[in-house]
């Protein structure tokens, strides 16, 4: 799995878990749903840390927090 794939999974993880919606997801983190989506459909090849962390927040957990999860302690090294 690539970062970018763990993300996007982390994200539906994270809503799943507090049955929101992406698009209630993009709303309480002030973040337009489009973004939301490319983040999750592999549109954006490299979220920004700042469009993370605005995700974070609208969900109130930790940039520490988002990162803490499996999906992220097994990523291979993706130098190309």
């Amino acid at each position: 799995m690539k970062t970018r794939e763990a993300i996007a999974e982390r994200i539906h993880q994270l809503c799943r878990e507090r049955k929101i919606t992406i698009n209630g997801l993009a709303s309480i983190s002030a973040v337009p749903p489009s973004t939301v989506k490319n983040i999750i459909y592999g549109v954006s090849k490299n979220p920004g840390v700042i469009t993370i962390k605005m995700l974070c927040d609208g969900l109130e957990i930790s940039l520490d927090e988002f990162f803490d999860s499996e999906l992220f302690r097994t990523l291979e090294q993706e130098i190309e």
